[in-house]
């Protein structure tokens, strides 16, 4: 697999199935300019590409897929008795002044809905940022929606209180070394930073307003809020900031799944559903459990693949990525995208109109012509593509059946 890395078992590289899939995305669609999938079952591994500029050394902006990594560290210092998750944010870091009654499990599990007083990313500068987070109150109980950056955020500055070093040797010491990464960083260094992906020219569109990040520097966070806090430092931000390769993931997903991170039993903890339930008049809220997504009752809205089970979890990143773990099948997924180099990646009509209204289909697929007459391809909803076109190839790949749907029962904290 490139970068030196020697994977066990039976390798299957560009299976036809998985091929296709994933041109889907970079050829007939355009969705992704580029895309690297890796995924393995047991002893058996499958991994493509395809794209503009994609290779096997390509470092990939992790975006929210960040978010696995400091729950992990979360739990990893529960295990070692040195955080207690039912004291205060405010407890461990008192400049959360807001966070007194903010049990670290509950933002852990988004049980709170946490909330800046402004955007942070509408922030002048790093310091007027972190003057805005350190704000952050508790607004009760979360609506539907309860996935949001700022717990994580927020967790990153438990993590170092406990510790007593920042976040991302943390994450070298208690992850990245354990697992044998060696390509994953939140400062990508100088040598690398050819290989690192171009995530300029996004292009959104909102209710008439238009948005273009025009050059994006290799290595700075495409997070707006992990741009402007972490930037080029490599002070880790809690939610976003991390890259790395194709073959690091597969490392950091075959040591979750041989306990060499944390145990079963935290793994336990970490894909229990927190906050899923169904609304009245129908439809679900989203289901989580600590900072990552779980298995839906109804797959359109699922983050975790349909051939995972009720103890598999998961996240995506907005820069085109997903990352799902099954300990019970002892099966990982890892998509490794692009879908934001010269691309439409958000697109709210203005009132009275719709997506056709712009000349893209009603699943997002098309294109649209920029004001300086370039046109470009559309990544609106690609994550609803995902399932079709990807989930259903690694499911043929590793002759994965379907997993029956049963809701992990909720587990108390150990």
């Amino acid at each position: 697999m490139g970068s030196g890395m020697a994977p066990d078992g039976m390798m299957l590289t560009d299976p036809p199935a998985l091929l296709k899939g994933i041109r889907f995305f970079t050829r007939e669609t355009e969705i992704l300019s580029d895309l690297s999938v890796v995924c393995g079952s047991g002893d058996r591994l499958a991994a493509a590409m395809d794209g503009e500029t994609v290779r096997e050394s390509t470092v990939f902006d992790l975006a929210s897929i960040t978010k696995l990594f400091t729950g992990l560290c979360l739990l990893r210092l529960h295990e070692a008795g040195e955080l207690d998750p039912a004291r205060s944010v405010a407890f461990y870091d008192p400049r959360f002044v807001h966070l007194r009654g903010a049990s670290v499990a509950e933002v852990m599990t988004f049980a709170l809905s946490l909330q800046t007083p402004g955007r942070i990313d509408a922030c002048p500068g790093r310091e007027s940022g972190l003057r805005c987070l350190f704000e952050t109150v508790s607004a009760g109980p979360p609506g539907p929606r309860a996935y949001s950056d700022i717990p994580a955020m927020v967790l990153k500055y438990v993590i170092e209180a406990v510790s007593g070093m920042p976040l991302m040797d943390c994450i070298r010491k208690l992850i990245l070394q354990p697992a044998g990464m060696t390509e994953t960083w939140s400062r990508v260094p100088a040598d690398r930073l050819a290989d690192t992906m171009d995530y300029s020219g996004e292009y959104r569109l909102e209710r008439g307003v238009v948005r273009f990040r025009k050059d994006l520097p290799r290595g700075v966070p495409h997070d707006p809020k992990a741009a402007l806090l972490q930037g080029e430092s490599g002070d880790l931000c809690g939610h976003a900031g991390l890259f790395s390769t194709r073959d690091d993931l597969v490392r950091f997903c075959r040591a979750v799944l041989a306990g060499k991170i944390v145990s079963p039993a935290s793994l336990e903890q970490m894909a229990v559903n927190r906050t899923g339930r169904p609304l009245e008049g129908g439809g679900y809220s989203q289901y989580l459990g600590v900072l990552c997504y779980v298995r839906h009752p109804v797959q359109y809205y699922s983050e975790i693949p349909v051939y995972m089970g009720s103890r598999a979890f998961g996240l995506g990143g907005f820069t085109g990525n997903h990352l799902s773990v099954d300990p019970e099948r002892n099966l990982f997924t890892v998509f490794l995208g692009n879908r934001v180099r010269n691309r439409l990646t958000v697109l709210l009509p203005e009132e009275g109109r719709t997506l056709e209204s712009y000349g893209l289909r009603a699943d997002g697929v098309g294109s649209v012509l920029r004001e300086d007459g370039v046109r470009v391809p559309s990544s609106v909803h690609y994550v609803h593509q995902k399932d079709a076109h990807l989930h259903t190839a690694v499911s043929a790949v590793l002759d994965l059946p379907e997993a029956p749907f049963t809701p992990a029962l909720p587990v108390s904290w150990r």
